[in-house]
C-alpha cells in the first residue's frame, strides 16, 4: 500500500504497555506493518525500520494524574505530529479505566485536540471481538477477554467495578467523560450506525467529541470508513478509544482494497521453561495462576507488605538500590526452579482478596503514597527480575501481566520496542522485543492486561504458538 502525502496511515499513543500491544496486535493482523516503541521515534529513527506503515508509543499516563498528562502527553503529541501520520489515536484500555484524578481520557482529548486541531475527536471504546460491546453510550465487558466468561454491565462487572485504582460506578460513558472535560459529547448511536449502513451519505457532526457505539465486530468497517473520511492531507485526525480504533479502520482500509490480505505467522517456537512476572491484581489472572499451580508451575510470592514498609518514597529513583538488592534475591529463587526445568510465576497477588493487597494497601495510605505507587514499585521490580534471571539462565520467553505495571516492567527490561510475531490471545500477542544491550533483546515477550486470556493462558504461553490460531 501507498501513501505518499503521509508516510504512516496510523501513529497511537497508548496509556499503558498492555493496551499498546493490544493495538499493535490489530494493526499487524490487518497486515499493517507496525512498530512499538517505548519513546516517540524520530524520523531518523524510523530509518532504521523501512516500509512501516504504523507506530505505536507504549505511555503509562493511564496512572498519572491530569498535571502529570499535561507534562508529558503535549510533547510526545508533537512528537507524533511531526511523523506527519494521516491519523493519530490515543488508545485506552477497552473497559475505560480512568477518572478526572488518575489517566483522566478527557484530560487527555483535551491536549490531543489543542495540538491536532480536528474538527471533532471520534471516540470509540466497544471491541467486540475482546467482548465489549457498547450500546446507547453504555458500555458492556466479558469477564475475561479471549474466553466465553459473562458479559456484564461495566458498573457491575466482578473485577471492574472493584479496581483498585479506577473503578468503574458507571457505565455510560456519555457520564464519565462528561466528568472528565468540559467539552460537549454527541453519541452515534447503533439505531444512527445501522442506517448509515443502509443509506451511507456524508455526515457532519457538531460536537467536540462523538462517541461511536458498535454491537458486533462487522460494526466497526463502517465506524472506520466514517472516521477515515475525516483525515485528509492537510488535517491530522486525532481519535480517542480503545483498539476498536485499529480493528475499524484495519476492516475499512482492507474492505476498500487499500491492504493486502491479512498477515500470516510462522509457528513460534519455545524451548525450555517459561517466566511469568504478574504484578495483576485481577479475578481473571488470578484464575490464570490458580490454573498454572495446579498444573505444575512453580511459584515465587513477592513480600509486597515488607517492600512497602522498607521503600524510602514513593520515587522510583529514590529506591533504585534498594530494589536492586530485592530483585537479586527474588531471581535467586527463580533461578534455581527454572534450572529444575519449571517455568514459574513470579505474583505480587492472587487477586483483590490476598492478603498481601489488603494489607499493602494499609501501608501505602499510612505513609500517603498515591495507589499508583504500587504499578511504580511493582513494575520496576518485576522488570528487574526478569533481567536478572534472564542473564543467568537459557529463558526465551517471557509473559507479563498487568497493565499498569507492564509500562514499568517494560522500561525496567530496557526495552526500547517490540513487533508482534505470533498471536497468542486477542489483546496479547506474542512479540519478539528489541532491547539493545540486554539480555531481554530478541526474546520472545507476551504483556498480559489483567482482563484477558481463558483459564488456561498461562499454559498455552508455555507451548510452541501455531501460526493463526486464534
Amino acid at each position: 500500500m501507498e501513501n505518499s502525502t503521509n508516510s504512516l496511515l496510523i501513529a497511537y499513543y497508548g496509556d499503558d504497555f498492555t493496551g499498546s500491544t493490544d493495538a499493535l496486535e490489530f494493526l499487524s493482523r490487518a497486515g499493517i506493518k507496525t512498530m512499538l516503541f517505548i519513546e516517540a521515534p524520530t524520523l531518523a529513527q524510523l530509518k532504521n525500520y523501512p516500509d512501516l506503515q504504523a507506530i505505536g508509543v507504549a505511555g503509562m499516563s493511564r496512572t498519572m494524574s491530569p498535571i502529570e498528562m499535561e507534562r508529558v502527553l503535549t510533547p510526545a503529541f508533537a512528537d507524533l505530529q511531526k511523523l506527519n501520520p494521516k491519523h493519530v489515536h490515543y488508545k485506552v484500555c477497552s473497559t475505560f479505566d480512568s477518572s478526572p484524578a488518575i489517566g483522566s481520557i478527557g484530560k487527555a482529548i483535551d491536549i490531543g485536540a489543542a495540538i491536532f486541531k480536528s474538527k471533532f475527536v471520534p471516540v470509540l471504546v466497544a471491541a467486540p471481538i475482546l467482548g465489549r460491546h457498547m450500546l446507547f453510550g453504555n458500555l458492556f465487558a466479558r469477564m475475561g477477554i479471549g474466553s466465553a466468561g459473562a458479559i456484564y454491565r461495566l458498573d457491575r462487572h466482578p473485577s471492574m467495578s472493584k479496581h483498585p485504582v479506577t473503578p468503574a460506578d458507571e457505565s455510560d460513558i456519555r457520564l464519565r467523560l462528561a466528568k472528565q472535560t468540559e467539552k460537549n459529547i454527541d453519541l452515534f448511536n447503533i439505531l444512527d450506525l445501522h442506517q448509515y449502513q443502509e443509506e451511507p451519505k456524508d455526515l457532519e457532526f457538531a460536537a467536540d467529541i462523538v462517541l461511536f457505539d458498535a454491537l458486533e465486530q462487522q460494526d466497526l468497517a463502517s465506524i472506520g470508513e466514517i472516521i477515515d473520511a475525516q483525515a485528509n492531507e492537510e488535517d491530522i485526525l486525532f481519535s480517542a478509544g480503545s483498539s476498536g480504533i485499529e480493528m475499524a479502520l484495519g476492516a475499512y482500509w482492507q474492505q476498500s482494497g487499500l491492504l493486502k490480505s491479512e498477515q500470516k505467522w510462522e509457528i513460534a517456537k519455545v524451548d525450555g521453561p517459561i517466566l511469568i512476572a504478574s504484578g495483576s491484581c485481577s479475578a481473571v489472572t488470578s484464575t490464570q495462576i490458580s490454573f498454572a499451580l495446579h498444573k505444575g508451575f512453580a511459584e515465587v510470592a513477592i513480600d509486597t507488605i515488607t517492600l512497602a514498609k522498607q521503600v524510602s518514597s514513593s520515587s522510583l529513583t529514590e529506591n533504585i538500590n534498594y530494589l536492586n538488592e530485592v530483585a537479586k534475591a527474588y531471581a535467586t529463587k527463580a533461578v534455581e526452579l527454572i534450572q529444575k526445568g519449571k517455568s514459574i510465576i513470579i505474583h505480587t497477588s492472587l487477586g483483590n482478596d490476598d492478603e498481601r493487597v489488603i494489607e499493602t494497601d494499609k501501608v501505602f495510605i499510612f505513609r500517603s503514597f498515591s495507589k499508583s505507587t504500587t504499578a511504580k514499585l511493582y513494575g520496576a521490580l518485576l522488570g528487574k527480575i526478569a533481567i536478572l534471571v534472564t542473564e543467568k539462565t537459557s529463558l526465551k520467553r517471557i509473559i507479563v501481566a498487568g497493565g499498569d505495571t507492564s509500562s514499568y516492567a517494560a522500561r525496567a527490561m530496557g526495552i526500547e520496542a517490540v513487533e508482534m510475531i505470533a498471536p497468542l490471545s486477542p489483546g496479547s500477542p506474542l512479540c519478539k522485543a528489541h532491547a539493545p544491550n540486554t539480555a531481554i533483546n530478541h526474546l520472545q515477550i507476551a504483556f498480559k492486561g489483567g482482563q484477558v486470556g481463558k483459564e488456561d493462558f498461562f499454559l498455552t504461553a508455555a507451548k510452541d504458538i501455531e501460526p493463526n490460531q486464534t
